[in-house]
């Protein structure tokens, strides 16, 4: 999957300044497709170019003309393309687990500080994706197509932050007693 996916499934059904499409990307699409600011707008001026999106200028007074980006029916084709296309396995890529796999020639007490972080860290996410659940899935068993294929997103972040959890458990009981 490359970022012009990303953006172009954020822009779908809320057309949005540069600045407001990174604003939204961090909350929703940015869980679980990093992106900086600056990779966001360099991609929406190629999109932008190659006709997949359109950009309407605004004017604004004392201040730069805002331009909202909204699909184009070629950025659509292209999304659906790649939609309709089979999903590699995403590789894993995970310093702490290099770290871990390497860690016996570290004192204990440094994976484990690492451990805890990650814990502290995922405890944190996790909390965040009950509390979106919660403000706007309250009853997932009347959802629209598009809030359920959302919702379902959501679930497999709060499994996933839930395995990390439960993972950071078992493996600092483990080396807890080393």
């Amino acid at each position: 999957m490359a970022l012009i996916h990303a953006i172009l499934v954020a822009l779908l059904d809320c057309p949005s300044s540069g600045y407001d499409l990174a604003k939204r990307f961090d909350g929703s699409v940015g869980f679980f497709w990093d992106a900086s600011h600056q990779q966001i707008y360099r991609e929406l001026t190629k999109l932008e170019v190659g006709g997949h999106l359109a950009g309407e200028k605004i004017p604004q007074e004392g201040r730069p003309n805002k331009v909202i980006f909204s699909v184009t029916e070629s950025g659509r084709l292209l999304l659906e393309d790649w939609m309709a296309q089979p999903v590699p396995l995403a590789p894993v890529k995970d310093a702490l687990l290099v770290k871990l796999f390497g860690g016996y020639i570290m004192p204990t007490a440094v994976i484990l500080t690492d451990l805890q972080q990650h814990q502290a860290q995922h405890r944190e996410r996790l909390a965040e994706y009950e509390s979106i659940a919660t403000q706007f899935f309250p009853n997932p068993a009347v959802l629209s197509a598009r809030a359920t294929h959302q919702y379902l997103t959501l679930r497999h972040g709060i499994q996933y932050e839930q395995g990390w959890l439960t993972w950071c458990e078992e493996a600092i009981a483990t080396l807890q007693k080393l």
